[in-house]
């Protein structure tokens, strides 16, 4: 059966799967469900791929990929940065930057990770799991297997989080929508927010989304300055090479479109479903070739470091998110 079936079918089935109830109560978006399913394809499928089904796994890899991320903007508003209040913009900026600076240092000066593999999963940690690597990916043009194995971390810990926030709850004297504004700064993917939020009351789930959403919104000016940073460290690097080319994420200024168009008109909720379903599932057609063309064997290969990386960063999510909301909240 040809990638062009076979991969729409496994984008809805992770789509419809992520949907249950079961299985959202772990947290697990249809995003990390689309590249595991895309995975088991492409290890046990007899088929022999031909140039058609690689030209087709390339365009949901960039072409779609980038469509999803512009359309995903259509579910962001500046109007919910106003309803939280400054207090959580400021951890936002705080914890992005700070998960983003560690994580590249140590993941590349102290654990000797590929610079790719360091980046793309502070980035994960960072901002928006699996969708910030996506997006990110698209500076760093890197290998399919660091970007699944910086994914396949994010996922654990941000899973892992997820049920220790209502165990944290219990011990701590905070009220809803500050434990909400720790969870949004801190959980790793919008579906790990909305469990955890979900476990604790309604108030604190609406508050932790919001809180997650906003971080979604930094992701169009952190690709920016990454493209921006990379440039300069290639031209520092390469001083034989006069000529550089500044690779400038154009589907990030579609995303930046989305987002304030989204804040100025109020379209109809038709609209917005049929927007949002058609992001998850560009999304998750390009997890899914990205998955089918990944080997196990490559990952095992990167061995215990990007896990431990991808640890740190949780214990510093977990630990200076409640420090932050604590004392500005």
């Amino acid at each position: 059966m040809p990638t062009y079936i076979v991969f729409p079918i496994i984008a809805l089935l992770a789509i419809a799967l992520a949907k249950v109830e079961q299985v959202s109560a772990f947290g697990l978006s249809a995003l990390p469900l689309a590249i595991v399913f895309g995975m088991f394809y492409g290890h046990f499928s007899l088929r022999v791929a031909d140039k058609h089904d690689q030209g087709f796994a390339n365009f949901c890899k960039q072409k779609l990929l980038r469509f999803g991320i512009v359309l995903f903007g259509f579910g962001l508003s500046f109007q919910q940065i106003i309803a939280v209040g400054w207090q959580a913009v400021v951890i936002d900026l705080v914890m992005i930057s700070t998960i983003f600076t560690v994580g590249t240092v140590v993941g590349i000066k102290v654990l000797k990770l590929h610079r790719d593999v360091a980046i793309l999963t502070a980035a994960g940690s960072a901002i928006c799991g699996a969708a910030a690597i996506l997006a990110t990916e698209s500076v760093l043009k890197p290998k399919q297997q660091h970007i699944t194995i910086a994914i396949a971390t994010v996922v654990l810990f941000g899973t892992l989080a997820m049920f220790i926030y209502p165990f944290i709850y219990q011990w701590v004297d905070m009220t809803n929508q500050s434990f909400g504004i720790y969870i949004g700064s801190t959980a790793h993917e919008v579906a790990q927010a909305v469990a955890a939020g979900q476990s604790i009351n309604g108030e604190t789930m609406q508050t932790a989304v919001v809180v997650k959403l906003i971080r979604v919104m930094m992701l169009a000016p952190f690709i920016l300055m990454l493209s921006v940073a990379l440039n300069r460290l290639n031209r520092d690097s390469d001083t034989k090479c006069k000529k550089h080319i500044i690779t400038i994420p154009w589907f990030v200024f579609g995303f930046m479109a989305s987002a304030m168009m989204n804040s100025i008109i109020i379209l109809p909720e038709a609209i917005k479903t049929v927007l949002s379903f058609s992001s998850q599932f560009s999304l998750a057609m390009a997890m899914t070739a990205l998955g089918a063309q990944t080997q196990w064997a490559t990952i095992k290969e990167a061995g215990p470091k990007p896990l431990i990386l991808a640890f740190l960063l949780f214990i510093i999510l977990i630990l200076g998110g409640f420090f932050l909301s604590s004392c500005l909240v």
